[in-house]
């Protein structure tokens, strides 16, 4: 039964495909002439109501309403195909959730300027996938700011290996900066990446890095050896579990990993440090959601002292869609594997962004900054984890509960029902941006903060992670532990 997501392919499908546009068109005819017959065009559906043709290419139009299924039925339609981009997300959404309760199969194909001549169309014909559901309308970047601060320049992203970090490189590499210096510390993805870069963007010039954000001195040869104008720092555990039961990798990385950059981009007077944060750093109830507070503490703080010229910007957003570790490809493998699907909590609700629609906004507030801010990004409308993994197996075209089962198995050490993007005590300014907003959190002095981080620092040293996390909370007030074995810390404070 579980193979019939892999064999989708051999099977044969009685079509209608969405729109009536080019792209529409084009995709009947390329069908019309394929070798694969895997796809039997039947007709196209319209959402236009004034629609008034009633055929194309020999084949009937049909409006999309309240009695669409009614109409199609004699059709035997097992099949929908969505060209291009042509359906808004909430269309989108309608659509595949009405189709799958009726038992259809829905495809996705790309917009016609991204064929090329030697491919059957067929094979651009793809099964949708969760992460096409959860996307959102496109965002509206101004090219020419990001543009003026990357062009001709040399770009330091850490991290770059990872899901955001490579992602900032692809985008990046678009507005043709002088050199883009790519550090990680994880060799085969690293190597990866300088393939795939240097098939795909041969006209720019990488320097590809392995070294470590917690080495100062490999950090600071790196400066020294090049003029850096701007810097992205993505690199950062970010494994809440994992992270709970190592905290002092959580020191070493997301808290001294920071400090290092941040102290050496002021030292070397980089023109603009833009920092990677999360919303699980907003009130944290674990290990690694304080790390980056204190993270974005530091950062602010450095931005107070006398004679920093570089400007200190951070980023905050909540989850996003195909990065390791993520819930998604989580949950396929269990889809894959038979189920069942292990969902922490019925309640537990988060945010979700793709991966390129986080870079983006990260560019965009790398030109919005004075320095010191936090930026928070627009992450629409939050997800029920346990209403993402009954669509998911019904996209995979398995029956909730029947087919694969959804068990409950009680949220992880640190893990929330739900995410925050501003913390209580902040106030929220607009910018031109419509999807960016600065979270005012108050900076503290930077000595107080360096106090702070030399203690932490030292504990860290001591193997003994309860008292590591006692000097974490003692620089973020705010980190109360949740389902965790330093909520015992909470709990003498409050004595």
């Amino acid at each position: 039964m579980y193979s019939l997501v892999s064999q989708s392919k051999l099977e044969s499908y009685n079509v209608l495909i969405v729109g009536v546009n080019d792209d529409s068109i084009a995709l009947a005819e390329a069908l019309s002439t394929s070798k694969n017959q895997n796809f039997n065009l039947a007709g196209f559906i319209s959402f236009r109501k004034d629609h008034q043709r009633i055929k194309i290419l020999g084949k009937p139009i049909i409006k999309y309403g309240s009695k669409f299924y009614d109409r199609i039925a004699p059709m035997k339609i097992t099949g929908i195909i969505i060209a291009g981009s042509q359906l808004s997300i909430t269309q989108k959404n309608e659509l595949v959730d009405k189709a799958l309760s009726n038992n259809l199969k829905i495809f996705n194909v790309p917009e016609i300027t991204q064929w090329t001549d030697k491919e059957d169309v067929t094979s651009k014909i793809k099964e949708i996938q969760i992460e096409d559901l959860l996307e959102r309308d496109s965002i509206h970047l101004d090219d020419s700011q990001i543009s003026s601060y990357l062009k001709n320049r040399n770009v330091l992203i850490t991290g770059g290996a990872g899901s955001i970090g490579s992602e900032i490189v692809r985008q990046v590499s678009t507005y043709k900066p002088d050199c883009i210096l790519i550090l990680d510390q994880a060799e085969s993805p690293l190597y990866d990446l300088e393939l795939e870069l240097k098939e795909d963007f041969p006209e720019v010039h990488y320097e590809v890095i392995l070294a470590d954000v917690r080495c100062r001195e490999r950090l600071q040869q790196v400066f020294e050896a090049h003029n850096i104008s701007v810097v992205f720092h993505a690199a950062a555990y970010k494994h809440v579990p994992m992270i709970e039961k190592n905290p002092k990798e959580a020191v070493a990385v997301n808290i001294l990993g920071t400090v290092n950059l941040a102290d050496l981009s002021a030292q070397y007077n980089v023109d603009r440090f833009v920092m990677v944060s999360t919303d699980k750093a907003v009130n944290p109830t674990n290990v690694m959601g304080a790390s980056k507070r204190a993270a974005e503490i530091y950062v602010q703080a450095l931005q107070q002292k006398d004679n920093v010229t570089t400007k200190f910007i951070t980023t905050r957003f909540g989850n996003v869609l195909g990065s390791n570790g993520s819930v998604i490809p989580y949950f396929k493998r269990q889809i894959e594997n038979g189920g069942p699907v292990t969902v922490t909590h019925p309640d537990i609700i988060r945010f979700f962004m793709t991966i390129p629609e986080a870079c983006q906004l990260v560019l965009q507030a790398g030109t919005m900054g004075n320095g010191g801010e936090i930026f928070v990004f627009d992450m629409g409308k939050p997800v029920r984890i346990m209403d993402l993994a009954e669509r998911m197996i019904k996209l995979s075209g398995f029956k909730p509960y029947e087919d694969i089962d959804i068990k409950i198995i009680g949220l992880r050490p640190g893990e929330k029902l739900y995410e925050e993007l501003l913390s209580d005590s902040s106030t929220t300014l607009p910018t031109h941006h419509k999807k960016i907003m600065i979270a005012k959190d108050k900076a503290l002095d930077h000595q107080t903060v360096l106090i702070h981080v030399e203690e932490i620092s030292n504990a860290a040293i001591s193997e003994n992670d309860v008292y590591i996390v006692s000097k974490i909370k003692q620089l973020v007030p705010e980190f109360i532990s949740k389902n965790s074995v330093f909520e015992l810390l909470d709990k003498k404070v409050n004595l």
